[in-house]
C-alpha cells in the first residue's frame, strides 16, 4: 500500500521521548510508531519511560529504551528526574525532548530549558482542569515551543484553558490527528481463517452487526446501545441483529455485572454479547456491518472511528469531540446526539435498511477518507516535520503548513 506522506530526513538528530511507561494505550503506541519513524528517518531514538511490555518491540524497531520512574506525581522525584534527564540529555546529544504525559512533562521540561535543547508536547486527551492548582499541574503540556494536539477539538480545549497564560503562545500549537497502521487494518491483508475465527467466537450469521469496542465503562456507552437495541427490536421484532461489545472491565466488575443484568432484563440475552479482550481488532471491524464509537462524553481524538473506517466499515458516532472531525456525516457514518438512545437507535436502523450497495459505497468512502488523512504515516511525516523545523529554527508560519487536520 503506498502513502503520500513522506517525513523529513533527519540523519544526526537525537530525539527523547519521555512517557511515564510502555504498558499499552494510544499514547504509548504513538511512542513506538514515531520512534520506528526517527529511525527510518536516519535519526537516533531515545525514549524514558517505566518500562513495560510494549519495549521489547521498542528496542526491536531501533529505539534506545532507557529506564526512570516516569510515572511518579512525587514532587521530589519530579525533581530528581530533571536531573537524569539533564545527564541523558547531555551525554546523548538530544535536539529535542518530547513529553507525552504531564508528570514527567515537568521533569522534561526543567532539563530541556537547563540543557538549552527543543521541548515538545502532544496532548493525547482533555486533562480535567477544574481548580487553579490541577490547571497549574497540567500547565506543563501546554508550555513546549511546540504543543501538539491530536484534533482540533482538542487544541481549542488547550487553548481556552490557557489562551491568557504569559507562558502559553498558541501559534505554537500543531493540530496533528492520530493514525491507524494501515498495513494492520488492511481489509485486503485479513485472510479467510481471521474472518471465520471472529464469526466463531462472537456469532451473528445471517444477522446484521453491530459492533461497539472499548473499555467497560459508563462513559463508553454500552448502556445507550443496550436501551437503543430494545427500541429497535420493539420498532422490528422479526430482524435479525447481533450487537458485540469488546473490551475489557479492567476491575469494574460491578459495572459489567449490571450490563449483563440490564441486557436480560430488556430480554436481549440472545442478540448481545460482551465478548471482553480481543486481539484481533481487524477482523472484528470486518466481521461488522457498523462500528458505535457512542461515547457519552467527548473523546479529544476516539481511535475506534478511524480503525473501523480504515477496515471499510461505517461508523455511527457521538456528534462530539473528535469525531466530528473523523467522521464525515453520512459519507462515512453517521453522527448521533450523545446519550440519545433513541437517535442511535434511528441510525442503526438507517443503516440496516440502506440497500447493500449504498452501504458499500460509505464503507469504501470511510476507508479512502481514513487513508488520506489518518494513517500512522500522515502522523509520523507531521510529527517529523515539526522537529525538523524546530532543529531548524524555521517560523511558524511554516510550521502549520500542512500538518493540521482535515
Amino acid at each position: 500500500m503506498k502513502h503520500k506522506n513522506k517525513p523529513p530526513r533527519l540523519d544526526g538528530v537525537t530525539v527523547l521521548q519521555v512517557t511515564p511507561a510502555l504498558e499499552t494505550g494510544g499514547a504509548e503506541r504513538t511512542t513506538l510508531e514515531v520512534g520506528k519513524a526517527l529511525v527510518d528517518a536516519g535519526a537516533r531514538s531515545l525514549v524514558v519511560s517505566e518500562g513495560g511490555p510494549m519495549v521489547a518491540q521498542l528496542e526491536a524497531e531501533g529505539s534506545r529504551h532507557i529506564p526512570l520512574p516516569a510515572a511518579s506525581k512525587n514532587p521530589l522525584t519530579l525533581w530528581q528526574n530533571r536531573g537524569r534527564l539533564m545527564k541523558i540529555v547531555q551525554e546523548a546529544g538530544v535536539h529535542i525532548v518530547h513529553a507525552r504525559s504531564r508528570a514527567p512533562a515537568w521533569s522534561a521540561l526543567w532539563a530541556a530549558r537547563a540543557a538549552g535543547v527543543r521541548f515538545v508536547t502532544t496532548y493525547h486527551g482533555i486533562y480535567n482542569a477544574k481548580t487553579a492548582p490541577k490547571r497549574l499541574y497540567n500547565s506543563a503540556m501546554a508550555r513546549g515551543d511546540r504543543v501538539i494536539a491530536n484534533s482540533r477539538f482538542t487544541a481549542e480545549a488547550v487553548a481556552a484553558i490557557y489562551g491568557q497564560a504569559p507562558f502559553f503562545d498558541a501559534g505554537k500549537m500543531v493540530t496533528i490527528p492520530r493514525g491507524a497502521d494501515l498495513s494492520r487494518f488492511d481489509p485486503v491483508a485479513l485472510s479467510e481463517d481471521r474472518r471465520n475465527a471472529a464469526l466463531g467466537a462472537v456469532g451473528g450469521e445471517g444477522a446484521f452487526r453491530v459492533l461497539l469496542p472499548g473499555r467497560l465503562t459508563g462513559w463508553k456507552g454500552q448502556m445507550v446501545l443496550i436501551e437503543a437495541a430494545r427500541l429497535l427490536q420493539a420498532k422490528e421484532p422479526g430482524t435479525a441483529l447481533r450487537y458485540v461489545m469488546i473490551g475489557s472491565a479492567q476491575g469494574r466488575d460491578g459495572y459489567a455485572e449490571s450490563l449483563s443484568a440490564a441486557i436480560k432484563e430488556a430480554g436481549l440475552a440472545n442478540a448481545i454479547h460482551i465478548h471482553g479482550h480481543w486481539d484481533d481488532m481487524p477482523a472484528a471491524y470486518d466481521w461488522a456491518d457498523v462500528t458505535l464509537s457512542t461515547s457519552t462524553r467527548p473523546e479529544a481524538f476516539g481511535r475506534v472511528a478511524i480503525e473501523a473506517q480504515a477496515m471499510g466499515c461505517p461508523v455511527i458516532a457521538s456528534a462530539h469531540g473528535g469525531a466530528l472531525e473523523t467522521v464525515a456525516e453520512g459519507q462515512t457514518g453517521l453522527l448521533v446526539q450523545p446519550g440519545d438512545e433513541r437517535a442511535l437507535a434511528d441510525a442503526v436502523l438507517s443503516l440496516l435498511t440502506m440497500p447493500p450497495e449504498a452501504r458499500k459505497t460509505m464503507g469504501n468512502q470511510a476507508l479512502s477518507r481514513a487513508r488520506d488523512h489518518f494513517s500512522t504515516e500522515a502522523m509520523t511525516a507531521a510529527t517529523l516535520s515539526v522537529y525538523k523545523l524546530l532543529v531548524n529554527d524555521v517560523g511558524q508560519d511554516v510550521v502549520q503548513k500542512g500538518v493540521k487536520s482535515p
